[in-house]
């Protein structure tokens, strides 16, 4: 008989991450199927880890809480037993919309980046980043994103309000990248990967730059992915797109169908904001299976929600959706944020799955911080995910196999009222109950 340990987090109840009484499995009567069966014969996408992004914002924020606070919110999400077990991380090169105002780390015209300095995050990022790394045990699985180019490369002549890449800029800003990679392994961070830009299709108030697929494909074939080889970076991966579900089999198709652009890119990178629509992401896998897909930013838009259930649900929703549709990885956005939402420059403020009152020196945890917990501290990088069959009406379900070869399930009730359901494993079966809005992982060893 399996060996179970259980963890349920709850509306309406104390239950957050909670231990509870193990999966009781019983062999089955032949020829009864299971609600949800598990099928460990059948694998798919090998996955990397779960995190969230090391904004300045963040960053800033915990600068202004209390040692004691901050050091609390660090152990929260990364500490690999007591914490989120949080492995993979997301930096902005030079200023987003989540920084406190516009900044590059070169002086303007220089084309030579003579002047290249990211002293700036010495300040709040690079203490936040190696503190984290203190209490992981190791580095991350990070990446970096670029939101603008400085403004003096651009169409628009300003960083924020979109414009374009000027095309004589193109290869000192495909330099840039490489300068950031050295600057922070300099400092002892290694970075995994790079997005050619975040969010290519949208003209924001922020930070912001457009590409088309034609401009980001050539930009990758005949800039940054040559760039990159010169500086001995080819191990560092390049993702595309970097935005939203809805468009992304025509924005990727035309890049990831060009050989020579292709050979340069690691996967695409998505973020939530334009729907959930999970078939497209299984449609990329489908027409480029030898690229990857990467969660890279998603967060609750609007300000503050403390308290409210809705968004866990959608976090989780959202990560069985992408996970069962081959993605291979999940970064949240601002890992936490102040009692505002902020601070965001130009007042895009979000909701966090840990909100920092500046004012009171409170942590609150939002169910958002829950519902990663089920999937990030369970399902540890490495990881594989199997089959399954189901047929639990109004329950969302995946599983994985770990590197040390135990099953964890998660099972998902967004509904108002309890479920139960059983659970199969070969021959064996138990009975889960699911309470309402609720989520559970199960480990089977």
């Amino acid at each position: 008989m399996a060996a179970t340990r259980s963890v349920v987090t709850a509306k309406e109840t104390g239950e957050r991450l909670s231990p509870r009484e193990g999966l009781q499995f019983k062999t089955c009567t032949a020829g009864q199927p299971a609600d949800i069966q598990l099928q460990p014969e059948k694998e798919f996408q090998k996955v990397i880890g779960f995190g969230g992004a090391f904004t300045e914002a963040a960053a800033y924020t915990l600068s202004r809480m209390s040692p004691g606070k901050r050091a609390e919110v660090i152990r929260s999400y990364f500490h690999p037993e007591e914490g989120l077990s949080y492995s993979m991380g997301r930096v902005h090169i030079h200023s987003c919309d989540f920084a406190l105002g516009n900044y590059t780390y070169v002086q303007d015209g220089d084309t030579e980046l003579a002047t290249f300095d990211i002293s700036h995050d010495h300040q709040w990022v690079l203490p936040l980043i190696k503190d984290a790394m203190e209490v992981k045990g190791g580095t991350f699985t990070m990446l970096a994103s670029p939101w603008s180019p400085p403004a003096w490369m651009k169409t628009n002549g300003e960083m924020n309000n979109g414009g374009s890449l000027k095309p004589e800029y193109a290869a000192v800003w495909a330099r840039y990248y490489t300068k950031f990679i050295e600057a922070y392994r300099k400092e002892g961070i290694p970075v995994w990967a790079v997005s050619v830009q975040n969010e290519p299709a949208a003209v924001q108030t922020w930070d912001s730059c457009v590409y088309s697929a034609e401009e980001e494909r050539d930009f990758v074939k005949n800039h940054l992915g040559p760039a990159m080889h010169e500086a001995g970076m080819a191990d560092v991966n390049i993702v595309i797109w970097d935005h939203n579900r809805d468009i992304m089999v025509e924005r990727v198709t035309p890049i990831l169908s060009d050989p020579e652009a292709a050979k340069y890119v690691w996967g695409t990178g998505i973020h939530w904001y334009g729907g959930e629509e999970f078939d497209k992401v299984a449609k990329v896998h489908e027409l480029f299976p030898d690229k990857h897909v990467l969660f890279t930013e998603g967060c609750q838009e609007g300000g503050v929600r403390l308290g409210e259930w809705f968004t866990g649900e959608r976090y989780g929703r959202n990560m069985i959706g992408d996970l069962n549709a081959w993605t291979e990885g999940y970064l949240d956005w601002n890992l936490v944020l102040d009692e505002t939402g902020g601070p965001n420059h130009v007042g895009n403020f979000c909701d966090a799955p840990i909100i920092a009152d500046t004012v009171t020196d409170e942590v609150h945890y939002n169910s958002s911080y829950y519902y990663i917990g089920h999937f990030s501290k369970f399902i540890a990088p490495g990881t594989v995910r199997i089959g399954l069959e189901s047929t639990a009406e109004g329950i969302l379900s995946t599983a994985f196999r770990n590197p040390d070869g135990s099953i964890a399930v998660v099972l998902m009730n967004e509904s108002g009222e309890a479920r139960s359901v059983t659970l199969g494993l070969g021959d064996e079966q138990a009975g889960c109950l699911l309470p309402p809005h609720s989520i559970a992982t199960h480990v089977i060893s």
